[in-house]
């Protein structure tokens, strides 16, 4: 008798109310097991994987790929009765190739990779590590090959062989015959989920696009490029002899989907902008002390694998004037008409990533020795970029940095992270002519800029912090005296 059961779209934590279905790993039919990857979903801050709380066989997928989901819908039905919980636990020697997903899952082993060109056993999957909010991030980031399916298998040929004239997807063919591999549906193009939802935004067919990236994967410059030649060919992807020119194809609109984290951003700036009164102060240093600290310290043992910049120096300023100054590390709480003096600092880095602008923090970053800050900051950025920010990263911040000098850029108005009373902008750092002892010489400048909540901070406070980072990254020796 069956036995359907519905899994419900669950909160991950930070009080979502909505998540946006970016992949399915399982179809209709697939037997899965308790705390199997299903399904990635993107919540306001980060892509997150959720695992299926059933045993048994797929019935029907409620959602698709694409589509914003409400906390609480369900999503997934899976019939659990004795018949399809069996069918979840294939013996291994005979499991069959067709129940592999069509589309390799993120996160897989390169062992499972080379499985598709010698047939081999699978490995035993990995055990996911639990962790504290939600359920985690996807395991990689990192573009893989297709798996092969019935649109490029030959009859008769055992799954995962390669035959002469036939490339392996290792890029090799057998005996040196080369030939085309036969076009392949746009559900088995390679390329990375965020891509393909830009390629849906866009109107841009996948499967007939030439990816320019890692072993021929598809990127958003090649969908954009698409996007730019204009339906040409009647596909989209401006690939007939009727290109559009760049001339005619600069005056069509792109329409760009509002969702995920640069939705989230949208509605926090616009919150933070409108709701805390900000003040910005500049202040102009000559860092090249810092700048010649940072080519010494690179030199130490303890720092031989990470990477130092003058942004761990900047860091380190900003925790010693939190310890000066502990009102700048604070929040209006409005409900209980209350200003909250955090005890700890957890220090906001903004990355630029492939997602949207996020801040993720380095927890309680104040109690941390310079080697230990240099490697929090270097994996807070890894992890960040490569799209593995998992919610507990990006939420709990108390003070903010903003390396807008990465980008070519002095100083900037940079606005508060909500909830934070304060966000230290630092600018380029760039030889400009400087007064040193009366006399004019080339030194190394950069620009500070500091937003502040003036509901909290005034402008005495908001000028002593600035003047104390400045003086510190004058002269490093002073972060030793002040500590």
């Amino acid at each position: 008798m069956s036995e359907l059961k519905e899994f419900r779209l669950p909160d991950v934590g930070e009080g979502l109310t909505e998540a946006e279905i970016v992949a399915w790993h399982v179809k209709p039919g697939d037997p899965v097991k308790d705390g199997q990857i299903i399904i990635e979903i993107e919540t306001a801050k980060a892509v997150v994987e959720l695992p299926c709380p059933f045993t048994g066989t797929v019935t029907s997928l409620l959602v698709q790929a694409g589509e914003t989901v409400d906390v609480g819908s369900p999503i997934i039905t899976v019939d659990t009765s004795p018949g399809g919980a069996a069918a979840a636990e294939p013996p291994a020697s005979t499991a069959p190739a067709s129940l592999a997903p069509a589309s390799t899952a993120v996160g897989s082993s390169p062992a499972e990779t080379a499985a598709e060109v010698d047939p081999a056993p699978p490995p035993a999957p990995q055990e996911r590590q639990a962790v504290l909010v939600g359920y985690g991030v996807r395991a990689s980031s990192t573009t893989r090959r297709p798996r092969k399916s019935a649109a490029n298998h030959v009859p008769g040929e055992p799954a995962g062989a390669v035959t002469p004239g036939r490339r392996s997807d290792e890029g090799a063919t057998r005996e040196g015959v080369t030939a085309q591999r036969p076009a392949a549906s746009e559900g088995k193009v390679l390329a990375k989920p965020p891509v393909r939802k830009l390629a849906k935004d866009l109107g841009v067919h996948l499967s007939g696009l030439t990816g320019t990236g890692p072993a021929g994967s598809i990127t958003r410059d090649d969908v954009q490029r698409a996007a730019t030649a204009g339906p040409a060919d009647g596909t989209g992807n401006g690939t007939g002899a009727g290109t559009a020119t760049a001339s005619t194809a600069s005056y069509e609109d792109q329409r760009i989907a509002i969702r995920g984290v640069r939705k989230h951003m949208a509605a926090a700036m616009v919150a933070s902008a409108f709701t805390a009164p900000h003040v910005t102060e500049f202040l102009q240093v000559d860092v090249s002390e810092t700048m010649a600290a940072v080519r010494r310290v690179r030199e130490l043992p303890e720092f031989g694998e990470v990477r130092v910049s003058p942004l761990l120096f900047v860091a380190r300023a900003l925790l010693v004037a939190v310890t000066r100054h502990p009102l700048i590390n604070s929040s209006w709480d409005e409900a209980a008409q209350e200003i909250v003096v955090h005890g700890q600092v957890n220090l906001g880095i903004a990355v630029a990533a492939e997602r949207g602008l996020i801040v993720p923090n380095v927890k309680n970053a104040g109690a941390m020795a310079l080697p230990q800050l240099a490697s929090a900051l270097q994996q807070l950025s890894l992890t960040a970029r490569a799209g593995k920010a998992s919610p507990a990263d990006l939420s709990g911040g108390t003070i903010t940095i903003t390396n807008v000098g990465v980008f070519g850029v002095d100083a900037g108005t940079p606005i508060l992270s909500p909830g934070e009373s304060a966000i230290l902008a630092f600018g380029q750092v760039k030889d400009a002519p400087w007064v040193v002892d009366g006399q004019l010489a080339v030194r190394k400048i950069c620009t500070l800029s500091l937003s502040f909540d003036h509901r909290i901070v005034d402008g005495e406070l908001g000028s002593a912090v600035l003047r104390d980072v400045g003086s510190m990254l004058q002269d490093p020796v002073r972060m030793l005296a002040w500590t």
